[in-house]
């Protein structure tokens, strides 16, 4: 089934059923409000949902209505927690190698992750507001999970079994603040402000045979200010998955229901696909030309992130966003 939130001037929204096309939704009230109610009794609730998901999409839902992206939070507007790994080598080669560092060979055991702010995401359209440009603004093309509980120490096959929904991500992330936080040896803050997801989260069984191994074996579109400037396939190059990456997080904690953990930029090593985010772009332009030439992102530059089924349908809706600059006080 496919869920979203809409928003009604609450810190968590309303939840709601959009139908398999995204056309039509329909409000789960009366039997559950809000997406972390359904997260934190998935068991009993998720089947009632699963009947108004087919109902709606028999076009037999008697209040329902047209479905607009416009109008929603992220499917989960606050979390518990949000861990982002970066589960494509690729992407961490090429960064390193265009500043001359070599991978550790750790990097390709044990993943790298980071813990982010999960108390105020971003809706799919809510503009991202920076002060300045100078701070080398960039998008993140990802794909995340939510997760109901898994218990510390989980394997990888144990921690699958612990999603209950996936989505997309745009990490936005301030890349001339990164260097003066990381040499300070405390990982990132002020570099990775609030992160935006995509219009509806999908339980596993949407995705068809695209998820298997703990990946999603599809291509994630980004279009910048109009332009395709990547169409990576999330699946194949993943060198840890899903499983891998949640069980990271549960080594020595419990995951409770409704944290999300994310992929890392999607990256492929065939660089005719694209990037998904551009300092990936500049990595490559410093490798092949001694220096980066793409600029990162100013003020009203767009963002468009989505990712198609077989059938051609737009899986989670997309994500479009504008860069802004803060209202004139």
């Amino acid at each position: 089934m496919k869920l979203a939130t809409l928003k009604d001037g609450s810190r968590d929204g309303q939840l709601v059923v959009v139908s398999r096309d995204l056309a039509q939704a329909h409000f789960a009230t009366g039997i559950a409000t809000r997406m972390q109610q359904l997260l934190d009794d998935w068991n009993f609730i998720s089947p009632q949902l699963e009947d108004l998901y087919t109902t709606l999409n028999h076009g037999k839902a008697r209040h329902a209505f047209a479905f607009d992206p416009r109008q929603c939070m992220a499917p989960l507007p606050r979390a518990f927690q949000w861990a982002d790994g970066s589960a494509y080598l690729n992407h961490v080669e090429l960064v390193r190698k265009a500043r001359g560092a070599e991978v550790p060979a750790s990097f390709y055991e044990d993943p790298l992750m980071y813990q982010g702010g999960s108390d105020d995401f971003l809706g799919p359209t809510d503009a991202a507001v920076f002060a300045s440009t100078d701070w080398g603004i960039d998008f993140e093309a990802e794909v995340a999970v939510i997760t109901g509980d898994v218990p510390m120490g989980a394997s990888p096959e144990q921690a699958l079994e612990g999603i209950r929904l996936a989505m997309l991500v745009n990490d936005w992330s301030l890349r001339n603040l990164i260097p003066a936080e990381l040499a300070k040896g405390f990982g990132f803050l002020q570099s990775k402000p609030a992160t935006a997801f995509s219009p509806v989260a999908v339980t596993l069984d949407e995705l068809g045979g695209a998820w298997r191994g703990g990946r999603l074996h599809l291509e994630l579109e980004s279009v910048w200010n109009g332009r395709r400037v990547g169409l990576n396939n999330a699946g194949p190059e993943m060198t840890f998955h899903f499983g891998q990456l949640i069980a990271h997080v549960a080594k020595t904690r419990q995951l409770r229901a409704g944290s999300i953990v994310g992929s890392g930029t999607v990256s492929n090593k065939d660089w005719n696909c694209g990037y998904s985010c551009i300092a990936e772009k500049r990595a490559i332009e410093t490798i092949k030309h001694g220096a980066p030439q793409t600029a990162f992102m100013q003020h009203g530059d767009t963002i468009r992130i989505e990712m198609k089924g077989s059938d051609g349908l737009s899986l989670f809706g997309a994500i479009e966003q504008t860069v802004a600059a803060p209202p004139a006080a």
